[in-house]
Formats: C-alpha cells, structure tokens, sequence
C-alpha cells in the first residue's frame, strides 16, 4: 500500500501563482457583476480592468523583490517559474494592457465595447500571456498559449465587421495550425528526453552528447514553426496584413506587442540552449529566418496602399529584427530584446491609438479603407498636432534619433557586432535604412500634400476623448524621452536577464 504524501502550503509557493489568478479573478467578477446588473455602463468594466491589472502590475513588483532576494524561485510543483525573463515580460504584458485598456472609452458607441464579455476576455488573455512566460514546462506553456489565443479570436470577431468576421476565421485557423506544430514537436522532445520542462530536456540532451540529432530537429523544425506562426516570421507571416486589417486599430497596436514578447520568450528558454550547444543548422536556419523577415516585410510595405496594413508589415519586420536577440544568444542581446521592445510599445501603440481615433463606424461611399493614405494628406492643414504627433511616432520606428527606437536599434546592432555577427548587423542597419522610406512617406502625405476632398475629415477629433489623449500623450512622452531613463532602464533589464542565467 502506498503512503500518503503530505504536501505543506509552503512547499507549494503559490506567490508564483497570484499574479496569474489576479487576472483570472477579475474576469470572472466581471461576468459575475454582468450577471446581476447588465445594463452597467461600459465606463465601470475599463475602470474594473484598470484595477484589476494595477493590481497584478504590483505583485509583479512584489515577485521582483522576492526574485532579486532569492534568485530563481519555482513554485506548485516547480511548474511555475519567477525568474528574470518571467519578470520582465510580465512587466511588459501588464503595462501594456494598463495602456490599452483606456482606448475603450471612445466617443463613438463601438460594437465590442459595449459588452462586457469583451473585458471578460481580455483578463483572460492576459492571464494566459502570463501562464505561458512564467513557466519552462512545455504543456503549461501550451495551456497558456491557447488560452490566450481562443480569447484574442474572440476579441478580433467583437469588431463586427466583415473584415473583422474573416480575420478571425483567418487567425483561429493559423493558430490551430500552429498548436498543432508545438504539441507534435513537444511530443518529439518528451520522447527523446522523458520530460516537458526545458531545462531538464537540455540537460538530458547534453548529457546523450545530442545522439539523436535527426529527431532533434524534427521537434525543433516543428517548433520553429509554431513560433513563426506567433511571431509572424516569414513565411509564417500571411495572416497578420488581413487579421490587422479586420481588427480595430486599437487592438491591432496591443497584437503586435502582447502576444510577441511572450512567443520572444518561450522562444528564448527554448532555441538558446540549443544555439549555444553548437547545432549548427539551428544557427543557419534562425539566421536565414531573421534576414528574410526583415527583408521581405520591408519590401511589401514599401508597396501598401494603407497605413494599418503598412504598421502590419512594418510589426513584422521588427519582430525579425528583435529574433535577432535569440539568434545571437549573449545576455546583451538579451537585454536589448527587452529594451527594445519596451521602447516599441510606446511608440508603435501610439502609433495604432492614433489610427484609432480616426477611426470611423461606417466607412464613406466608395471607401474600402478607413485608414488610406489618401485620408491622411494635408492633415497638418486641417488638425496640425495630430499631423506632428503622428510623424514623430514614424520618426521613431524609422529609428531617427534622438527618438525612443533610435537607442533600440543601436543597442541591438552593437549586440550582434560584440556577438560577432558583423554581417547580420550591416543587413539590420541597410534593413532599417529601407524602412525609413515608408515612414517617411506617411509624413510627406501629411504635410506635403494637399487634402482629399472626402476623405481626410478632422482626424484628431473623431473618437478623441481624454483618456485616447492621455494614453497619446503618455506614447508621445516615452518616445520623445526615452533617452534621460535609458541607463536607468539598461541596467534594470540587464540585471534580470543576467541573474536568469540568459
């Protein structure tokens, strides 16, 4: 007969689980209080969320000190993980959200806004975002990404648009294909190792001197491409133009910074040690992967007719840019990673904040975008702040200094120089090069060309509000000073991702 194993509260370490179930809680609330009062105005569900996320923003805080005190803490039966990358991404996801949230008190009354499930959702979301980077276990990881995923399908379908219908339908179908990709290539490495949890499938893999590398990249070619799907590399990027384009501009901005830095993540407990284990071909194949990303998006955005689908192509190529980081694999690039992609979030979330507020429920006659160039011309004629506010968000992701993306992209370069990847860093510096033109021609229809009788209307104050122009406002200031908190928030990042280990 077997004994009972008693198993102490303590031992469990549920801290590692309170920032998830925060979320968790107040979605549930949030249904439960639609439940009793469903005509509540949709203002009491943004200021609900906003709460709830403060809330979990500050046992983030408190895991950060209990990180920095005791190193990396596991916690309900070592699944979960607090470690540095955990951290900092949880950072990322929540503030983010904090910012996001507010875009839903528009003027205009939009469909999803108005119910409460949309909130419900979203917490939901999140938490699944925070599952999937607070783990090294291969099947919480997968909990969290479907998670997460099922409840942004739901998100992007609430926009009611026809467009917003088939990007659904077009994600829902990509992500089935991508789940499928990660569970036959976690079931490969659980084969070859007996283990789901990442650090034991490298210790395993090391320990066998990587006998069976044909099965090794088998699971590792599947796993690329689930994260591909993710991350939009090419030629896994086909459904990100048309899922941005049918989704309200205002999450389009947050898809192309949540999901990202935790797909950044999983990716870089997964790939690194594998680089640095010297298999070859990984090296080759993430390098190619990175280069044509970059490349590729680059060049169809140069053709985009629509800014929303332009900022699509434009989230791709930076998403190539930043994989870079795991390709090189040094705790420099590391570092820059996150700084890069938090100096992103300011500026490419106000980027889309501001495509949101001209954002019209009916498009005109003879319109089939709501967001052409041909809308934005002369608009420093008719709303001359929108005009400048939206051409110092492009200066920035164009990398001109001396705006928040410039430090990124320098400090991400000079890590592939140090790494010893000098070619990669000449066909980033040519990459971003490239990218300015598209940028910069959103600017030049702005001020240099005349209005579109029709089509260009007052952008700054169709769906403005105080809390969008708090939110801009907010983006505008983190991307114009970015640069007097830069050695502050290095060293913040690089402190946390070197005591990981990464």
């Amino acid at each position: 007969m077997l004994s009972p194993v008693n198993v102490s509260i303590e031992s469990l370490n549920l801290m590692t689980l309170v920032p998830m179930l925060i979320p968790i809680v107040g979605a549930l609330l949030i249904l439960v209080v639609d439940m009793f009062k469903s005509e509540q105005d949709k203002s009491m569900y943004v200021m609900l969320s906003l709460l709830v996320l403060s809330i979990d923003f500050a046992f983030l805080l408190e895991s950060a000190g209990i990180f920095e005190q005791n190193g990396t803490v596991m916690g309900v039966f070592d699944v979960m993980l607090i470690d540095g990358l955990a951290i900092l991404s949880q950072f990322i996801i929540v503030g983010a959200s904090i910012l996001f949230i507010p875009l839903a008190l528009t003027k205009k009354r939009f469909h999803e806004f108005a119910y409460p499930e949309f909130f419900a959702l979203f917490l939901f979301m999140i938490a699944g975002f925070q599952f999937m980077v607070a783990t090294d276990n291969l099947i919480l990881i997968f909990v969290g990404l479907e998670t997460a995923s099922l409840a942004l399908y739901t998100l992007i379908a609430m926009h009611n648009r026809n467009k917003s219908f088939e990007a659904a339908v077009k994600y829902f179908t990509m992500g089935a294909l991508a789940a499928g990709f990660y569970s036959f290539g976690s079931m490969v490495f659980y084969a070859l190792t007996g283990s789901v949890e990442i650090n034991q499938i490298a210790s395993v893999l090391a320990a066998n001197n990587y006998a069976d590398i044909g099965f090794v990249l088998i699971a590792v070619v599947f796993m690329l491409a689930s994260f591909g799907f993710k991350l939009s590399m090419v030629p896994f990027h086909t459904w990100t133009p048309d899922v941005y384009e049918g989704s309200s501009a205002a999450l389009a901005g947050y898809m192309s910074i949540v999901p990202k830095i935790a797909a950044f993540v999983v990716a870089m407990r997964l790939f690194e040690f594998l680089i640095h284990s010297g298999v070859v071909w990984l090296e080759v194949i993430l390098y190619i992967g990175v280069v044509v990303t970059m490349t590729m998006a680059n060049i169809w955005a140069l053709v985009q007719n629509d800014v929303k689908r332009m900022l699509a192509y434009s989230s791709i190529s930076h998403a190539g840019f930043v994989m870079a980081a795991i390709l090189i694999g040094t705790t420099q690039s590391n570092s820059a990673l996150f700084l890069y992609w938090i100096l992103f979030s300011f500026t490419n979330l106000g980027s889309f904040s501001m495509l949101w507020i001209s954002r019209q429920k009916n498009l005109p006659k003879g319109q089939s975008s709501d967001h052409s160039y041909d809308k934005f011309a002369g608009l420093v004629k008719t709303s001359p702040i929108a005009a400048s506010i939206m051409a110092l968000f492009m200066l920035s992701l164009a990398g001109i200094p001396p705006f928040a993306l410039f430090w990124g992209k320098m400090y991400m370069i000079s890590s592939a120089v140090t790494g010893g990847y000098t070619v990669l860093a000449l066909i980033m510096a040519l990459n971003s090069a490239v990218a300015g033109y598209y940028y910069l021609k959103l600017i030049v229809y702005m001020f240099m060309k005349e209005p579109v009788v029709g089509l260009a209307g007052d952008v700054s104050a169709v769906n403005a509000t105080l809390s969008l122009k708090t939110i801009i406002g907010i983006a505008t200031i983190g991307t114009i000073f970015a640069f007097l908190a830069l050695n502050q928030l290095l060293e913040f990042v690089t402190v946390f991702v070197y005591n990981s280990g990464y």
